[in-house]
């Protein structure tokens, strides 16, 4: 298996058979995966606690892992997309 370090190295497709086909043999380093998530300044954020229970917190970190994320940052992209979601059915 091949690891991808950067983004120019993953080449424009002509299908999704062909883009199929490169995963199989490659895959991304975790390194750029996260190098790629938007740091928000400390200034357009705000810090809350949220009560999770154990066994659902570590769900949602082997989910993270799986797909080479920060668990916090991708609840951050769930409660997002919920959002927009909700706010479309308005």
């Amino acid at each position: 298996m091949n690891t991808i370090s950067n983004w120019n190295q993953i080449p424009d497709f002509e299908d999704e058979e062909e883009e199929a086909t490169f995963w199989l043999e490659n895959e991304l380093d975790g390194r750029l995966m996260a190098g790629s998530i938007h740091q928000p300044d400390s200034r357009e954020s705000t810090t809350i606690t949220l009560r999770f229970d154990p066994r659902m917190l570590s769900r949602i970190k082997r989910i993270a892992r799986s797909r080479f994320l920060n668990y916090q940052s991708m609840m951050k992209q769930w409660l997002a997309e919920r959002l927009e979601e909700e706010i479309r059915k308005q």
